[in-house]
């Protein structure tokens, strides 16, 4: 199915984590989004790969997703190499975004930022017509992606530009909390995390009320950019 967009993550809850409202608020504009994990984040502490990957389905019905598959590369053992950048290529081509938005350029989580660079890497081959995939046994055309944008995850980075989602809040926090296995539960006999208290969401909203707060709005999500965005006119940036 060709979309518009495709959010891409390393993990199940890295893309509602960080740019759920960006895709809720796309889907409400008549825009096709797509998300792709790349791998089941079987090492998580809670949970399991079944669990996460039931709350991922559900995730992606709540932010009106198109679909949402899953690569299954190995949780903290996947490489940026040939046979991991053909598969997210074969998904890129069948697929056909615009935008691509995928992991932070660096993190707390050493797999953020290693995904970043292999998904970033994988756009460009994409658009190569020597690189040959095949889906179904049959040939795909090459496919590169306008534009990747790089959301902003657990470490603070400073965004290169911002996206208001005040009216979309509510959907992404629905879309986080389907993920009951990782999130705040004050039932869960599970082990704490870093993610799992209820002040690591009391910091999501605190950071998209900060970006918000720079462009009069009151709730944002950041990205930054390997090049420049480009408009048509200054009035493309009010």
């Amino acid at each position: 199915m060709k979309v518009d967009i495709l959010a891409i993550g390393i993990h199940p809850d890295d893309v509602e984590l960080s740019c759920a409202g960006t895709i809720a608020k796309h889907v409400a504009m008549g825009k096709k989004v797509g998300i792709l994990d790349l791998t089941l984040g079987e090492l998580g502490t809670r949970g399991n790969a079944e669990t996460r990957t039931r709350e991922a389905m559900e995730a992606a019905r709540i932010v009106g997703a198109s679909f949402r598959k899953q690569l299954k590369f190995k949780d903290g053992f996947f490489q940026n190499n040939e046979e991991h950048q053909r598969k997210i290529i074969e998904q890129i081509r069948l697929a056909q975004p615009d935008i691509i938005l995928c992991n932070a350029v660096s993190d707390r989580h050493p797999d953020h930022g290693r995904a970043a660079k292999l998904t970033s890497e994988a756009c460009f081959y994409s658009g190569l017509a020597k690189i040959e995939t095949l889906f179904n046994s049959k040939p795909q055309n090459p496919w590169r992606p306008k534009v990747v944008y790089h959301y902003i995850q657990d470490q603070y980075i400073h965004p290169d530009f911002v996206i208001d989602v005040s009216e979309y809040v509510e959907v992404k926090q629905k879309a986080i909390m389907a993920f009951a296995s990782q999130f705040y539960d004050p039932k869960s006999k599970e082990p704490e995390t870093p993610i799992s208290s209820k002040e690591f969401l009391e910091y999501l909203n605190s950071k998209m009320a900060l970006w918000g707060r720079a462009i009069g709005a009151k709730y944002a999500e950041g990205y930054t950019v390997s090049r420049y965005p480009g408009v048509n006119s200054l009035y493309d940036l009010l």
